[in-house]
């Protein structure tokens, strides 16, 4: 068993995988900036406890990142609580992905695990709508060329802004409203976040297909991918797990390989 560990910006997310790449568990922290290795091993300590979960029985631990400063917190916390050295997804870790943009290096490693989690179990050139706090959407083709990416606020930081940035709107629960042309506030922001992310998608899948000249494979994950994709005319593929199983793919290319 493996644990993967992906940091992201509002939450790091832990989860523990067999060896038939199976989420056996999976759980979240939220990212302070400002934790030290003892509150995160104090935090996830707890969070295990909650569901009766250890790290007994955990050979391997692999790392991606997002959050520079909590990367080592991270990293130096699950090596003192299970006495395993960490693999942090980056520079010099073989991936089997070929970078094709301007600066390979700038990347986000969140982007690169999603990339080889989906060129390993879908076909063709795909789509990946990460929807997490912000919405990132990585084109990557047959070959496992990795063409790009687009980049747009996520659903959340659309939602904060609304409340924050406007007088009389105020914050609202994120679900599906009971009309999609609101009968009043509440509905009104709540259409306008789900449809419109949804809308916003099966936009770009369309633009990018006339890019590419040919269909693509569409793949969303993040929590809020889960409330948007239902809503989408284009056929999209939901997978909540592909962050932790790129890391389970890269964690067997660097080690069992060796």
């Amino acid at each position: 068993m493996i644990a993967a560990v992906d940091i992201g910006n509002s939450n790091i997310v832990i989860g523990l995988m067999d060896e038939a790449r199976q989420v056996c568990f999976s759980g979240r922290i939220r990212s302070d900036r400002q934790k030290t290795k003892e509150e995160f091993m104090i935090e996830l300590k707890t969070l295990l406890e909650i569901y009766h979960v250890t790290l007994e029985g955990v050979q391997g631990i692999i790392i991606s990142s997002v959050v520079p400063g909590l990367t080592d917190v991270v990293r130096e916390g699950l090596s003192l609580m299970t006495g395993l050295t960490p693999l942090v997804v980056g520079h010099g870790i073989r991936t089997g992905i070929r970078i094709a943009t301007d600066h390979p290096a700038s990347l986000g490693s969140d982007l690169v695990v999603d990339a080889v989690a989906a060129t390993e179990e879908y076909p063709g050139t795909i789509a990946i709508f990460d929807m997490g706090t912000a919405t990132t959407c990585s084109v990557v083709d047959g070959r496992r060329s990795y063409l790009g990416t687009l980049i747009m606020p996520g659903v959340k930081i659309s939602q904060d802004a609304l409340t924050e940035r406007t007088s009389q709107l105020p914050y609202i629960r994120f679900e599906k409203p009971k009309h999609m042309i609101g009968k009043n506030t509440i509905e009104s922001m709540q259409s306008g976040l789900i449809y419109g992310n949804a809308a916003m998608v099966d936009g770009l899948i369309e633009r990018i297909e006339d890019e590419l000249g040919c269909e693509i494979t569409v793949l969303a994950t993040g929590g809020i991918a889960g409330v948007i994709v239902p809503h989408c005319r284009k056929k999209i593929i939901y997978d909540p797990d592909l962050l932790l199983k790129g890391l389970w793919y890269i964690y067997h290319k660097n080690v069992k390989e060796n």
